[in-house]
């Protein structure tokens, strides 16, 4: 990152944290205590039945989560959908490949029964997105409660996700303004063990990565035999396909991811370009060689403080009864 770049990012950061320490205090784990007490073992429950018929699912929930968070802080806005007046979150290319909004439905439709108009459905995605790490044998941690849910949801604003074919420059500043650090863009990052992706996110590697348009022109540094095995699934077309992001392990949340990118067999970019920087270099060789029990506990607390980005507290946004629409 160029050392110009640092006067704005550090007042961003500034302004971002006063208003993280205001909002994110009125959170806590016993925040349904008397409107809800069984909020979360409802959430549980669903989810246990959901992922037993639909394992690969966990990922895309917990991406769900990740992507709320990133636009608009964690308030629900990727749920909802476009109007005739405006074009939401749901519908911009980043978010197109999105799936699970149903189950998300099914999550509040249980909610709501119990516990009329009580549980924000940003507050589901936290839960869901926990419960999918930790029923993919992956850690736990307490989700804080509280969020309300937003009103807004605008397609362009989705330009602050991190795409898959960013470099390291461009992630640490993007995490960088949510409040969140190396460490935390390294470690979750790792939530890449479970889950899959489009061939489509990931065909600029494979074909014509330089625009030289011959069969040679591939990521340099993607290894030459994943490739292979890339391109036997994902033909220069193909938009529909889903690939492994942790080949022979992405159902489970382990250590494996850090194994495929320390291997350069990690399917982004983004995924790579953890290699170019020390820090992030060195916690992922650290990992591709062991200390679950560290990586767990690192993974945990990224998704509290990841939890926590640009929340709607008291009076601020709504309880929406559908997460699909705004009351």
């Amino acid at each position: 990152m160029e050392s110009r770049a640092y006067p704005l990012l550090l007042v961003l950061l500034a302004h971002f944290f006063l208003i993280l320490r205001t909002t994110s205090a009125q959170l806590s784990t016993d925040y349904y205590s008397k409107t809800c007490p069984n909020a979360a073992e409802i959430v549980r429950k669903e989810m246990i039945q959901i992922l037993s018929v639909a394992p690969s699912l966990a990922g895309p929930f917990l991406r769900l989560h990740f992507h709320d968070c990133f636009v608009r802080g964690c308030d629900g806005s990727v749920l909802l959908d476009s109007t005739k007046d405006n074009e939401a979150e749901k519908a911009a290319p980043p978010n197109l490949s999105l799936r699970g909004f149903g189950s998300v439905e099914r999550v509040k439709a249980k909610l709501e029964k119990a516990c009329p108009n009580t549980v924000s459905c940003a507050d589901v995605l936290a839960l869901m997105a926990r419960d999918s790490v930790w029923l993919s044998k992956g850690p736990t941690w307490p989700v804080v409660l509280g969020r309300r849910d937003g009103r807004m949801s605008i397609a362009n604003e989705t330009k602050q996700l991190p795409p898959p074919t960013a470099d390291l420059t461009q992630l640490i500043q993007m995490f960088a303004v949510k409040g969140l650090d190396l460490k935390d863009l390294v470690v979750l990052s790792a939530g890449h063990t479970i889950g899959t992706a489009h061939c489509a996110a990931i065909k600029d590697r494979l074909y014509n990565f330089t625009g030289q348009n011959n069969l040679n022109d591939v990521d340099p540094f993607l290894d030459p035999h994943y490739i292979a095995k890339l391109r036997s699934k994902c033909s220069p077309t193909d938009t529909t396909t889903l690939i492994e992001m942790d080949p022979g392990s992405y159902k489970t949340f382990d250590l494996s991811y850090f194994k495929q990118v320390a291997k350069r067999r990690s399917a982004f970019h983004s995924d790579w370009a953890l290699l170019t920087d020390k820090f992030t270099r060195d916690y992922v060789l650290k990992h591709a060689n062991g200390y679950e029990a560290e990586f767990f506990q690192d993974f945990a607390e990224s998704m509290i403080k990841m939890g926590n980005v640009g929340v709607l507290t008291g009076s601020q946004g709504e309880i929406r009864k559908t997460c699909s629409i705004i009351n």
